[in-house]
């Protein structure tokens, strides 16, 4: 009974003990929230004051090969504490000098400045802003310089606030690609985030986290004292290759300013992996000058009806199916065709039209009447299997590629309000519909592949202090677009448009391109086909090189060329000139041309002895039973040949491909001066070869 009665009283005793312990804690705070208000509100007022953000560098974004697209370098901002005890001080006496000193150095006016002082002075301003624009650091450093900003003047108030710039040390070389930054992102309240291009798409990565800081003056001087470091942001390596978007850049420029156009697009990628290696998009400032304006090539205002690139897809449905073969015979007729009240043209149905064709020559010619003809004569009354097989290609999806703004491509379906009487046709060739360029690249990019449809990827990895955080692998859209069959037949067509058909102009002797021209009339955004009487076209050429062993895909388009406006005669120097420059640079162009050389050296043009004693010196197979002191050498792949080259007396004669001493020889002993300029065979000559001689006449030629 007595150890009960002890246990009582000891928990009796613990509980009045708790009791009093809370009694005091509500009684604290009840005092701190009603006693001393002004003094908790004003210890919290000065630590936000007196808090800031320490900004994480921003990673930088890469090309393939390491070298900057986009970096950050810290800008700085001036503020003054204008309640500085040592500021208060001196005000009266050097506030003017004050005021001076930085009229001076940012070339504003003093007056304005000193009014501004004045009255934040007075209101006691503790984060007064000297100037409204950021400084370098070489600008910093000078200002700390300036006389009245000595420690026991008003630099005592000092406070510099870093921030970091985004800069790009390629100027606009694929800025849209890379992308923007914007305060105002998320209600602005996270400072500058990535918001369009792979700003935005890696912005997870190239933020990095802020640190915070707390505002000390110590000795005169206010600075930041960390009290949680930032963590910087890591960097991210693209796919693109600043040469590649150096060529695409130029090569489109170019052509913009001579067409004078209102945008275009050139996208270079890769065949295997699908990496964007270049994507050059130009647009028309309101100074009229090209600039990097949108994204054409991915962007919903790059979207539109794609015209005669979209003829490879249609001929792969009906080939797919087994309808068609490159051999079948179509008539297209005079080039004119009516179909459901509407005329479908070929572009040279002027000329009289081509009447019966193949399906292989329907696809070089780019006969609108020859593919919708094909397509409307297997599926029309079943138009639903038409389109089903071009949504299975994936074409009505985006590409989801991650960025802000991309294109969402139409293809419209039967039962659509939309759909009408001639759609089938149409949309056969393609009108009706839209795409992106960057859709209609992977396409292409897919038959190129063997019929491995990749996704285009634009990042490669991201790195942490040099050290891999993140590898982005291929992502494969679809195994097989098509049965093999169908895909031989299709690269086969492709390069026949670049030998026999309206790509021909893009042919080289280096390597085959397979490829396809586009022309297509194009709305005014929302007022229809035509303004002012003027219609607007868009040119395109999508293809892939070298076409025996697919490499690269490029796709260049261009909206509004004034004059010629054909894809072959627009899109297509472009394109030629991209793929010539990314064959040089990054493949071997003589590679073809040394194993010719190896096997059967080039021969002059020249005097028949003299050619004669070398061939059977070097044991060269030649053919040279021709009567004449001089001859022309035909270079065969197995043997040479010869014929007789004349000269006519009074006569310029043709010394093109003769070395320099026999063309010198010659030409003097026609009467003519020579100039010569170069070394090497001769590549031209000023005077055509058969024009009647002048007594005293000059005649230039180049060697090379």
């Amino acid at each position: 009974m007595e150890i009960r009665k002890e246990i009582t009283a000891r928990f009796g005793f613990i509980y009045f003990a708790a009791a009093i312990f809370g009694i005091v804690i509500v009684t604290k705070i009840f005092m701190i929230q009603n006693m001393d208000t002004d003094k908790w509100k004003g210890i919290a007022k000065d630590l936000k004051n007196n808090t800031t953000e320490i900004e994480a560098k921003r990673g930088n974004i890469c090309a393939d090969d390491g070298s900057i697209l986009a970096t950050s370098v810290p800008k700085y901002e001036l503020r003054l504490d204008l309640a500085a005890p040592r500021i208060k001080r001196v005000y009266d006496e050097k506030a003017d000098a004050f005021a001076l000193e930085v009229a001076e150095f940012f070339g504003i006016s003093k007056y304005q400045f000193k009014l501004k002082l004045d009255k934040d002075f007075k209101q006691g301003n503790r984060w007064f802003l000297i100037y409204p624009e950021e400084v370098n650091y070489n600008q910093l450093q000078r200002f700390k310089r300036l006389s009245t900003m000595n420690r026991g003047i008003f630099g005592s108030g000092l406070i510099v606030v870093t921030e970091n710039e985004r800069v790009m040390p390629h100027s606009e070389l694929a800025s849209r690609t890379i992308g923007t930054l914007n305060k105002g992102a998320f209600g602005g309240i996270h400072g500058n985030v990535g918001y369009s291009g792979i700003e935005g798409l890696m912005e997870g990565y190239l933020s990095g986290e802020n640190g915070k800081a707390v505002k000390r003056n110590y000795s005169g001087r206010w600075i930041n004292v960390p009290i949680i470091e930032p963590n910087d942001g890591s960097d991210v390596v693209t796919t693109l290759n600043v040469n590649l978007q150096d060529f695409a850049n130029n090569a489109l420029f170019r052509q913009m300013e001579t067409s004078q156009a209102e945008w275009g697009t050139a996208i270079v990628m890769e065949v295997k992996t699908g990496e964007v290696k270049a994507i050059a998009n130009l647009g028309r400032r309101k100074d009229g000058a090209y600039a990097e304006t949108y994204n054409f090539a991915l962007g919903h205002a790059g979207c539109s009806e794609p015209g005669s690139t979209f003829k490879l897809m249609s001929m792969m449905v009906a080939m797919e199916q087994g309808y068609v073969d490159t051999a079948d015979v179509f008539d297209t007729g005079n080039g004119a065709w009516d179909y459901r009240g509407q005329t479908i043209y070929d572009s040279d149905y002027h000329h009289g039209g081509h009447g019966k064709l193949t399906m292989k020559e329907i696809f070089e010619l780019s006969s609108n009447v020859g593919v919708a003809k094909i397509i409307t004569k297997y599926y029309e009354g079943h138009e639903e299997d038409y389109i089903d097989r071009i949504y299975n290609f994936g074409l009505n999806k985006p590409l989801g590629l991650g960025f802000a703004g991309e294109g969402v491509p139409y293809i419209k379906y039967p039962d659509d309000k939309v759909w009408w009487g001639p759609s089938l046709a149409w949309i056969s060739y393609g009108y009706e519909i839209k795409l992106t360029p960057l859709q209609t690249a992977t396409f292409y990019n897919a038959v190129a592949n063997n019929g491995r449809m990749v996704k285009p990827k634009f990042v490669k990895e991201v790195r942490r202090n040099g050290i891999l955080e993140k590898e982005f692998k291929t992502e494969v859209i679809n195994p097989s677009i098509c049965s093999k069959q169908t895909l031989k037949k299709a690269q086969a067509l492709l390069e026949g448009v670049c030998v026999d058909g309206t790509g021909k102009s893009l042919n080289n002797p280096y390597f085959a391109i397979a490829g396809k021209t586009g022309t297509a009339q194009v709305a005014y955004d929302n007022e229809g086909y035509s303004k002012g009487g003027r219609k607007n076209y868009q040119a395109s050429f999508a293809g892939y090189f070298p076409a025996d062993d697919p490499q690269y895909t490029c796709v260049v388009v261009i909206v509004g060329p004034k004059g010629t406006y054909y894809g072959s005669s627009v899109a297509g120097p472009v394109f030629k000139e991209i793929v010539s420059k990314v064959y040089a640079s990054f493949m071997d162009p003589r590679e073809k041309e040394m194993n010719q050389i190896a096997a059967l050296p080039i021969v002059k043009t020249g005097f028949k002895d003299e050619i004669e004693i070398t061939a059977n010196e070097l044991d060269l197979p030649m053919e040279a039973k021709v009567d004449s002191k001089l001859i022309k050498i035909n270079q065969g792949t197995e043997e040479l040949s010869a014929e007789a080259l004349a000269v006519a007396e009074g006569l310029v004669p043709d010394v093109r491909g003769m070395g320099g001493s026999d063309a010198l020889y010659l030409l003097e002993n026609a009467g003519l001066k020579v100039k010569m300029k170069g070394i090497g065979r001769v590549k031209k000559q000023s005077l055509k070869a058969g024009n009647k001689i002048r007594e005293g006449q000059t005649i230039y030629i180049d060697l090379g």
